[in-house]
């Protein structure tokens, strides 16, 4: 299914679960599609009474994609080595109102939101520009845009940077490449490979993955602007998260008032299926402050 919000952009989802559940909206990180919400996690949420909206970010999947050349990774290095700002055609902002537009489509006056990495910056994005339209918020491996907040390892930004450029060819061995780097103990390669081929199937398009990673890097601190967030947080991190280090949910935490903070001790930048259910039953505990 898709919708096209009052940009002209058009935003690919699915909505899984009865009408009258509590609507929850999911929001992938970089360069992911909604297929990248496992499945048998979704029908976890849906059993719990969640209506669960899952979307396609611009530049990924099937939504709209953009012409614009993102900086290399080169350039994208340089940039964050001397903390400046790439020029780009778009921000988290811009991502944030695409899902808002989402909502106004679907006759969804307010969500339940839960983003991981990307997402969660955006789903944060929301709640700072979109506050009536967020009932509860979950913010999952992300950061708050804060300069020395969640920033990679080192070691993890050299290793990345020998990954070959991604061909269709090559693509699902890179991403298992990719994930073996990230993931924490309980990565499980074969299930992974699995998701990733359907998904190079259904979409592929590495250079939206760019555009995305300069809309993020472009974007504001949200670090300030979170403080007058009020909506119920709940924030979940990996302590073995090398991508967005635990320092990202800490801060996060921090700066939005009354939220909570659950860390999983193997959990990197993934969602490790065996905490899946405590995962479900801290996103509902947490949609339940709201009421």
């Amino acid at each position: 299914m898709a919708c096209v919000n009052a940009n002209g952009i058009t935003i690919e989802y699915d909505v899984r679960g009865r009408d009258d559940g509590e609507p929850l909206l999911l929001v992938m990180g970089l360069g992911a599609q909604l297929t990248d919400w496992p499945s048998d996690f979704v029908d976890l949420l849906v059993d719990g009474g969640f209506r669960v909206i899952r979307l396609d970010n611009r530049d990924a999947g099937l939504s709209t994609e953009f012409d614009w050349e993102p900086p290399s990774i080169p350039k994208v290095a340089a940039l964050m080595a001397t903390r400046r700002k790439p020029e780009a055609g778009y921000v988290l902002r811009d991502m944030a109102d695409d899902a808002a537009g989402l909502l106004d489509s679907l006759g969804v006056g307010s969500a339940h939101i839960a983003g991981a990495s990307m997402g969660g910056m955006i789903a944060q994005t929301l709640a700072i520009h979109h506050a009536d339209r967020v009932r509860s918020l979950t913010s999952i491996m992300s950061t708050t845009g804060h300069r020395k907040a969640g920033r990679p390892e080192r070691r993890l930004v050299a290793k990345v940077a020998r990954l070959p450029e991604p061909t269709r060819e090559n693509a699902v061995d890179r991403a298992v490449a990719m994930f073996r780097l990230i993931a924490g103990s309980e990565f499980d390669e074969s299930e992974f490979r699995t998701r990733a081929e359907e998904g190079v199937e259904r979409s592929f398009r590495p250079a939206g993955t760019g555009r995305q990673l300069a809309a993020i890097l472009a974007s504001p601190d949200r670090t300030e602007a979170l403080g007058a967030v009020t909506a119920p947080t709940l924030v979940l991190h990996g302590l073995a998260d090398p991508l967005v280090r635990p320092s990202g949910g800490v801060a996060t935490a921090k700066a939005i008032p009354d939220s909570r903070l659950v860390m999983y001790p193997e959990m990197g930048h993934d969602l490790p299926r065996r905490r899946w259910p405590e995962i479900v039953g801290a996103i509902t505990r947490n949609a339940e402050r709201a009421a």
